[in-house]
């Protein structure tokens, strides 16, 4: 059964939604703030290595969406906003950031926040969007 996880990792400032089944392992996130990400420990989140501004400026650069945040409030959670743009990365997905409704070919929506990455290579195990694929098969476009 492929179960849909989320994991949260919340200080008084702000929470970090990490989605597993959404990331495609480019290492973005732990490369660039090490203290706060680390895939060798466990939790491998550890929210109180970096500032929230740190962390959310990092989380900002996740490729997948895998990894999001939100500020905590004394009204309850409030989800971060983004305009909504499109990147196309060279040899890889196709990124869209922002807020979007997506529908699969079942027409089954899905509510995305932050960045989302869509295949491009065609060999994805997770279409619409991107797993990682293309680094295995090569891709170039």
């Amino acid at each position: 059964m492929d179960r849909d996880i989320t994991k949260k990792y919340s200080n008084n400032d702000i929470t970090v939604v990490w989605k597993p089944k959404v990331c495609i392992h480019s290492a973005v996130c732990f490369k660039g703030l090490p203290g706060v990400f680390n895939a060798k420990k466990k939790p491998w989140v550890m929210i109180e290595g970096g500032s929230s501004e740190e962390i959310m400026a990092q989380i900002d650069k996740c490729p997948s969406g895998a990894l999001s945040y939100y500020r905590n409030s004394s009204d309850g959670l409030q989800e971060e906003t983004v305009k909504t743009q499109m990147e196309i990365l060279p040899n890889g997905p196709l990124l869209v950031y922002g807020t979007i409704e997506v529908k699969d070919k079942d027409g089954n929506k899905t509510l995305k926040n932050k960045t989302t990455a869509f295949c491009r290579c065609g060999h994805s195990g997770n279409k619409p969007f991107c797993d990682g694929s293309h680094i295995k098969q090569d891709f170039r476009g």
